[in-house]
């Protein structure tokens, strides 16, 4: 049965094929010769294959930490963006309402505003945040109460009877 040929798709076949048909004339010590020969070649080029893939992951690893870094720019200038419109809205509706609201005003304007600007534009928060918020908003809340409550209205005083 003949041996079949390798076909020309596969290089790797292919080289070993002319290389069999080079050596089959040679004898055993030659053949070992050769073949001793060949290991260092061969193990260049396993070790230039590999620093290549080494190079290769590299490249790789650098261009997800970029779009990482890409991402992550976008996003915290989004939020800047965000935390900026929103702090103006908040000012501006505080400065509209302000004649006919005080307390809606000082809501708007006040540890609310800083607050919010805090967790956009630095990224965090804290409980100090939520407390002075609360605080704000009690404070408010007590002075709306105290300007809403009617007075009551001192009964005539009678004049004296003489």
């Amino acid at each position: 049965m003949p041996a079949r040929q390798p076909s020309d798709n596969d290089a790797v076949l292919s080289a070993g094929a002319s290389i069999a048909k080079q050596w089959k004339d040679l004898g055993a010590e030659q053949l070992e010769v050769a073949l001793r020969g060949l290991e260092p070649q061969l193990r260049r080029e396993h070790r230039e294959h590999m620093q290549s893939l080494a190079m290769q992951h590299e490249a790789e690893q650098r261009q997800h930490e970029d779009r990482l870094r890409a991402r992550a720019d976008r996003r915290q200038t989004v939020e800047l963006i965000t935390g900026a419109v929103v702090a103006l809205a908040m000012l501006g509706a505080g400065v509209y309402v302000a004649p006919e609201n005080g307390w809606l005003s000082a809501l708007l304007c006040g540890p609310s505003l800083l607050a919010l600007a805090r967790v956009f534009v630095l990224r965090q928060s804290g409980p100090e945040d939520m407390r002075a918020v609360s605080l704000a908003g009690r404070l408010a809340t007590n002075a709306v109460i105290q300007v809403q409550q009617p007075q009551q209205p001192q009964p005539p005083q009678l004049p004296p009877v003489l």
